[in-house]
């Protein structure tokens, strides 16, 4: 059978489904990934990303950690793609219950989607340091240098930088949504950055399918792969 035939009788015969979704869902929307040949990991710049998207850095060198944040992070004027538009469908007809992302560009909500646990925060949420004020995307994007609060305060971006633990609440709900449901598409993920990756682990329903152009660790646990293009494959789904 055609593997997206074959898809998309799984997601018909489905009603309990959950998406999880790496930097590979948003490519087609024009914002670069950071494990392929041209993403974020392989450009030079003074530090590695790596390091300069650490707490550490953050703390110890903000001013640089914004230069980068500034130039590459910011993805406001990218547009949800066909993935995403086609999960906000599927969640409206009941069928997708939860969409777990890895991304923090909220191109999901763009799109619509209600129910998105953000595995690794949101440029879209921003706090004081020091008296934990909220401040939204445009303030920390069009400011001069490092971004400060009234109160004289460092403004953070409420992302999980490395170093950082994920939130418990996001946690708890990843694994209680990947645990009981039947269907977990994985999507655009090598499927190495822990803890994110050891989520898959906790799936017990009756079909894991993995979307990657590149193979992953878990393919050999997987029902169904298919290693083609995120948004040829999404907009061939009906």
């Amino acid at each position: 059978m055609d593997k997206i035939k074959e898809l998309q009788k799984l997601i018909d015969d489905s009603d309990n489904i959950v998406f999880f979704g790496g930097a590979g869902v948003s490519t087609a929307s024009g914002i670069k990934d950071f494990r392929s040949k041209d993403g974020l990991y392989n450009m030079q710049y003074d530090y590695p990303p790596e390091e300069i998207l650490s707490h550490h850095f953050f703390m110890n060198n903000t001013e640089e950690f914004y230069r980068f944040y500034k130039d590459k992070m910011n993805c406001l004027d990218k547009l949800p793609n066909s993935c995403h538009l086609y999960l906000t469908e599927l969640e409206k007809k009941g069928k997708l219950k939860a969409i777990i992302t890895q991304n923090i560009d909220g191109l999901h909500q763009k799109a619509k989607s209600k129910n998105v646990l953000e595995l690794h925060g949101s440029i879209y949420r921003n706090r004081c340091m020091d008296c934990n004020k909220f401040y939204d995307e445009d303030i920390v994007f069009n400011s001069n240098g490092v971004p400060r609060c009234t109160c004289g305060g460092i403004i953070k971006p409420e992302v999980v930088l490395y170093e950082e633990s994920l939130d418990s609440d996001v946690i708890s709900n990843t694994v209680k949504y990947i645990s009981s449901c039947d269907l977990l598409i994985v999507a655009g993920t090598s499927l190495t950055v822990y803890p994110a990756s050891g989520f898959i682990s906790y799936f017990r329903g009756k079909n894991l399918v993995i979307i990657n152009k590149m193979t992953t660790n878990y393919d050999k646990m997987a029902d169904l792969v298919i290693d083609d293009d995120i948004e040829k494959v999404f907009k061939s789904l009906k």
